[in-house]
Parts: structure tokens; sequence; C-alpha cells
């Protein structure tokens, strides 16, 4: 797909670091470094990580504000921005925009595309999937980003599956050769440190390796467990970590932008999640060639594929407790997943990958959905 001269808007509801955004942040990147120019509409009075996240880029950030319920004039306003911007085609994300932007995409006479995250949270009102439905019969194609995902619009938006594209997360890691984290942590080297990347919300299941810690206590009393992200349950976790009496070994690091830093200071990566699409953490631990434990959500044991990394029954802490144990009592076992991890994700989930799937897709819309 030529690129000079296409202008691609991005369309969504949330500004934090979230999964979603930091696709949609990457993606509108690489395409602006490629050479086309990128718009990304991004609500105003959010926390501005978008704008900050794309600074230096290029990549044109237009601020909006809309009420909750139906708004045509905000669907008006979309389609008038859209033409100003003189956007070639439009890319939405999450429900809302999936709405709007092929409702103001119509309007404007340009191609959409809406690509759906996480979990079918759009399903559990009628309303949402008559909605959705009537966004996809205006869009050129449907993205989910995991294969069950994809199953689930099919069925809730009555769709054939020929309307639904499935392209996987990709990530893409710089490498960290020394790590300062366990420096910060103040760890000695026979001290084993595992590691979470996610925010702290109930999905995300961190309680859960919380009570894991507890119980591999006695059997690996130099075990650390560090989360970064952060959330509404940072005191409820720390008042917990001390109840158990692991406080002194359960660190919450906050939000990081050094991802790739905090990996390589883990001897293992958790993902404890209760619910996931494909994860990008999950995908930088492997390209961190990192041992991992992941629970049985979403696309994660195909990601995983049953040889990347020990997979476990989410909401389980004596079944994570117990995989994590193999690992850390099993220095080869561990370099084997680690390796196999690594070989997967630069085979599958790198961003360019993710990108190049995403232009072909690009390349199939017609030059309108009109």
């Amino acid at each position: 797909m030529n690129l000079r001269g296409a202008c691609f808007a991005h369309l969504i509801e949330s500004d934090g670091p979230g999964g979603a955004e930091r696709m949609l942040a990457s993606l509108a990147a690489e395409l602006q470094a490629a050479g086309a120019r990128n718009v990304v509409f991004a609500p105003a009075g959010g926390e501005g990580w978008l704008a900050r996240e794309l600074s230096g880029t290029g990549v044109q950030i237009e601020l909006f504000r809309f009420d909750r319920g139906l708004s045509p004039a905000f669907a008006r306003w979309l389609a008038d921005t859209l033409r100003r911007h003189r956007v070639t085609l439009t890319h939405s994300h999450e429900f809302t925009m999936a709405v709007y932007g092929a409702w103001a995409a119509r309007g404007a006479g340009v191609p959409h595309v809406f690509t759906m995250h996480g979990s079918r949270y759009y399903a559990e009102r009628l309303r949402r999937r008559v909605a959705l439905r009537v966004a996809a019969a205006l869009s050129g194609s449907v993205v989910a980003v995991s294969r069950g995902l994809a199953g689930h619009l099919r069925r809730d938006l009555w769709i054939r599956a020929s309307r639904i594209a499935t392209i996987p997360n990709g990530a893409r890691l710089a490498l960290v050769t020394q790590s300062s984290l366990r420096d910060e942590l103040r760890l000695g080297p026979a001290d084993q440190l595992a590691v979470a990347v996610g925010n702290l919300y109930p999905v995300k299941g961190h309680h859960f390796l919380l009570e894991a810690l507890a119980l591999l206590a006695p059997r690996f009393p130099r075990l650390h467990v560090a989360i970064a992200g952060r959330g509404d349950l940072e005191g409820p976790l720390r008042a917990r970590a001390q109840a158990l009496d692991v406080g002194d070994r359960f660190h919450l690091l906050g939000l990081r932008s050094d991802v790739g830093n905090v990996l390589a200071g883990a001897d293992v990566f958790v993902l404890p999640s209760l619910s996931e699409g494909v994860p990008l953490a999950l995908l930088e631990a492997m390209l961190a060639a990192r041992p991992i434990v992941a629970t049985a959500v979403g696309e994660v044991p195909t990601v995983l594929s049953g040889r990347a990394g020990v997979v476990v029954p989410p909401g389980d802490a004596a079944a994570l407790a117990s995989a994590l144990a193999s690992i850390l009592a099993d220095p080869a076992q561990a370099r084997r997943l680690s390796a196999t991890a690594a070989t997967r994700a630069a085979e599958e989930y790198t961003l360019d990958t993710m990108v190049q799937r995403y232009l072909a897709l690009y390349a199939q819309l017609p030059p309108s959905s009109s």
C-alpha cells in the first residue's frame, strides 16, 4: 500500500496507558514514520497520555468532548473534522468510537474499520449489540485481536465470519542487557523476582499472585513479587500483603515507562489475569525472553502454544504457586521456556508484523464505505 499522501484517523474514547491505547499509539507512530499522515482523536480532559506518548512523532492530536448518549452533533463534528484533515481511512477502537467512527466516516465518505480489544463487554445490553451491528454494516471490516473474540463478535452481532479479521497485537521492546530494577528493590544475587505488568484492577488478578506469593513463602523465602502498574487496588493489595506477612517482599512499582528494564530484572514473568485478549505485556515478556506463567484466558494459550510458557486456570492461587515453583526450582526449564517464547514472539507477535497485517487490511477496503 502506497502511504505517501494517505492520512489515517485513529479514534479512541480513552486516554490512559492501557493496551488499546498503547496499540493505537504504536500503530499511528509506525504509519507516520512510514510516510503517511496520522491524526489521533482522543478525549479532552483526559490524562494526556496519548499526546505525551506521540510527542515528537509528527502524529497530530484532535481532542474532543461529548456527553454520553446519542449525539448527532458529535457525529457531525467528527465527519467535518475528518474532511478538514483530508482523511483517507478512519480506524476506530472499542465500542463508542466504533459506533461514532462508522457514522462519521460514512458522512465524510471515507472507509472505516474498527478494532475490538479484550472482552465482550459490548454484549451486556441488546442496544449495544444492535449499535455495534450497525457500525459493522457501515464499516469495511471489523477487527478482533483474538480468534476467541472474533467468534464472539460473529455470534453477538450476527455477521459473517468473512467480515471479521483477526489481527493479534504486536510489540516492540528495546533490548536491556543490565536492569536497574534489582538494585532499586535492594535485591541480592540469591533473591528471586517474579514480575507482573498491568494496572491494578480486579480483572488483572493480582490478588491471586499475592496469595501465591504467600503460599510459596515457606519454600522460597527469598522470592519477591513486583507489579508495574497503577490503579485503585494499590491500598488493598498493600494491606493484604501485610496481613499475609509478605509485605517486605511485595513491591508495587507504579506506572513504568521502562517496561524493558523491569522485565530484564525478572526471573519469571507472571500474567494472573481473569480476562484478556492478546495482552501486550505478555508479548513484551516473550520478546524479553522471560520464562512465563500465565492464566488460560483469551488468546493467551494460543500465543504461548503450549511450549512458550506454563498456563494455569484463572483465579487459582494454588495453581499459580505450583507453576511458579516449577520454574523457580528448575533453571533448565526456565531457559527452555525463555528461548521458545522469544522465538515465537519474533515470528508472530512483533509490532512490524501487526502493522503489515493492518496495512494489508487497509489495502483491501474500497475507496469509500458509502
